[in-house]
């Protein structure tokens, strides 16, 4: 690729699924203009991104110049020395007709003729050819201007991309029953949400899944110590148990400690999984307060999850078992049940020695169940990258027994492992407290709260604007500022990276933080109120003009919004959407730098791109899940 193109030049999602294909046009025929409406047909309102709009008019061109070659357009957004995005699949039909008859002699012919068969368009204002075909593409910036009124007019969702799945189930958070929410459990949660809230953007139907560890041996531990400790624990009800975290503790203490409380305990998880009354209420009851708990985290992180925990799939694990038996898949080994696996040096235990399932068990029956019954056509996992072989071994379970299809032939349904690295403390170790202990989420979430308030209130009281806010905005501020702060300082790393937690850097003002971003959003909206102009009004009556050089780069960069989420979603790395908030947030600053906004002549058309450029930032916003600030 020509240096100074970026993004991955990726096969076009819209010719999967929503979208009109274009005719296939004869040798050397020019498309009509109804073709070139054909390509804008998309799914009502939705034409897909910038990216897959050029896509499609490529594909056009491609099929009128090759007909005898299938090709997939490869389109890219450069930097502006080369102009807007380019198409780079010169090269490539040159090494396929090359020695053969053709009027093609080079490249850079083959990237001429694909100009010359490229339909009208408003979008396009330039091509030219580059190097060795590269073909340059120059948007039009009254196009530009106009999608970026039609999205004011119409609303953001105009400008979501067109996925290829339709019902995405998303498996994240998965905390264990009894066990308390810890910070090891904030990646998973966050990174999770994300990418749902990036999935539902973009309207694929999405199941946020809670795969709580629910079922096993620990509660065999928790019952028999329950029951141990008080006889009439029925009588007392959940202050039998009072804190949970230490109720857990100690039964923990006495099962490693005592041999014969362990016999009890583990006689105990004999009786709950035989369907005791008595046992299965005590679990009942276990597993309601720990899931009370987990949904006060939930609600501070405005995550929502449905629960299908471990115990849920537990009787589809014999028939699947069976299924997998019938294929001839599973194998004794050394007293176990097992699945061999290409290219593994350890086979996938299915069934422990002891006749116990396991992880795998629970997993492959998870799998079936959401291809059976809920239909799902692409399943991600968000987990640590600890579990990465775990996940390959039971996909390649999966794909041995033909529930799932080999992917370079088919494409859906498919699993995908989306794994993270750990937070780190300022030592470079695992991030705990001082005793050693991992840190509570609750306890993160109220000290970051309690700094971003802190901090706020010095700010106010130097600016003397402390009386013009109410208690309720200060708590609600601090709130979307401090929680903001830390999702934003996880995701806008890349994923599979540890990373450092760090209070003092997170909650900075100044940098790629979310303190910095919320802040640009609310001087934003703080440009469009001291104008004095009802923005509503603005849209209807008011034009956009990308005249200036700096408003052109902002534009640009506006309309390829829907492009990174695509790129998010496609690739399930959230911080794709971070890189573009925070080159937003810069982009603005030059503008405003450049461009005088009220008073001026300009001064309706760069309004109306002050409101789209803070629509775009809460769109963002919203999808890392982070309230936004109206006022500082």
């Amino acid at each position: 690729m020509v240096a100074g193109c970026f993004g991955a030049v990726t096969r076009r999602f819209g010719s999967v699924g929503k979208r009109t294909l274009l005719p296939r046009a004869m040798s050397g025929e020019t498309l009509a203009p109804a073709a070139t409406a054909a390509v804008q047909e998309q799914d009502g309102n939705r034409v897909g991104s910038v990216k897959q709009q050029l896509s499609s008019l490529f594909e056009a061109s491609l099929r009128a110049t090759f007909p005898e070659l299938n090709i997939e357009p490869m389109v890219a957004a450069c930097t502006a020395k080369f102009g807007d995005y380019q198409c780079n699949n010169a090269m490539g039909i040159w090494s396929k007709l090359k020695g053969a008859s053709s009027e093609f002699k080079n490249p850079k012919s083959i990237g001429q003729g694909i100009i010359s068969n490229l339909p009208p368009s408003e979008m396009i204002e330039s091509t030219s050819v580059a190097g060795p075909g590269f073909v340059n593409i120059g948007l039009s910036s009254t196009w530009m201007a106009q999608s970026i009124q039609n999205m004011l007019s119409n609303g953001i969702g105009t400008w979501a991309p067109l996925l290829p799945a339709s019902r995405v189930l998303v498996d994240f958070s998965s905390p264990n029953i009894a066990k308390e929410m810890h910070v090891g459990h904030l990646r998973s949660t966050i990174i999770g949400d994300t990418l749902a809230r990036m999935l539902e953007f973009s309207n694929a139907e999405v199941f946020r899944r809670n795969h709580v560890g629910d079922w096993g041996t620990q509660f065999g531990m928790l019952i028999q110590h329950l029951f141990e400790t008080f006889p009439n624990w029925e009588d007392i009800g959940e202050q039998a148990i009072g804190d949970l975290q230490e109720f857990y503790k100690a039964s923990k203490k006495r099962f490693d400690e005592d041999d014969l409380f362990k016999e009890r305990a583990q006689e105990a998880v004999v009786r709950l999984q035989s369907g005791e009354e008595k046992y299965r209420d005590a679990w009942k009851r276990i597993c309601e307060i720990s899931r009370r708990e987990f949904d006060l985290v939930y609600e501070r992180l405005g995550v929502h999850l449905e629960v299908k925990g471990e115990s849920f799939y537990n009787p589809y694990i014999p028939e699947v078992l069976k299924e997998l038996s019938r294929k001839g898949l599973i194998e004794e080994s050394e007293g176990a049940r097992v699945i061999f696996l290409e290219g593994q040096q350890i086979p996938l235990i299915v069934v422990k020695r002891d006749g116990g399932y396991n992880y795998a068990s629970t997993d492959l029956a998870a799998l079936w169940y959401r291809l059976n019954e809920e239909k799902a056509d692409w399943m991600i996992y968000v987990t640590d990258v600890g579990q990465s072989l775990h996940f390959t071994m039971v996909f390649s379970a999966a794909k041995r027994a033909g529930w799932l299809p080999d992917s370079s032939i088919q494409a859906f349904p498919k699993t995908s492992h989306v794994g993270f690295g750990l937070v780190l403390g300022s030592d470079g170790k695992r991030f705990r407290t001082r005793s050693s202990e991992v840190v509570r989420l609750v306890e993160l979430l109220d000290e970051a709260k309690n700094r971003s308030k802190a901090e706020l209130l010095k700010r106010l009281e130097e600016s003397g604007k402390l009386a013009e806010w109410t208690d309720e905005e200060l708590e609600k501020t601090a709130e979307a500022i401090g929680y903001g702060a830390v999702k934003y300082a996880d995701l806008k790393n890349n994923r599979l990276t540890n990373y450092t937690f760090s209070f003092d850097q997170m909650l900075n003002d100044k940098g790629n933080t979310a303190v910095y971003l919320l802040y640009a959003h609310a001087r934003i909206c703080s440009i469009i109120r001291k104008s004095g102009k009802e923005i509503d009004d603005l849209k209807k009556t008011g034009r956009i003009v990308l005249g200036h050089a700096d408003e052109r780069i902002l534009g640009l960069h506006l309309i390829r919004f829907a492009e990174i989420v695509e790129e998010a979603c496609t690739n399930l790395l959230p911080n794709v959407l971070c890189e573009y908030l925070y080159d937003l947030s810069d982009k603005f600053s030059r503008f405003y730098a450049s461009c005088q906004v009220v008073g001026s002549p300009e001064e309706t058309s760069r309004l109306l791109l002050c409101e789209a450029t803070a629509v775009v930032m809460r769109k963002c916003f919203h999808l890392l899940g982070i309230q936004p600030v109206y006022k500082i």
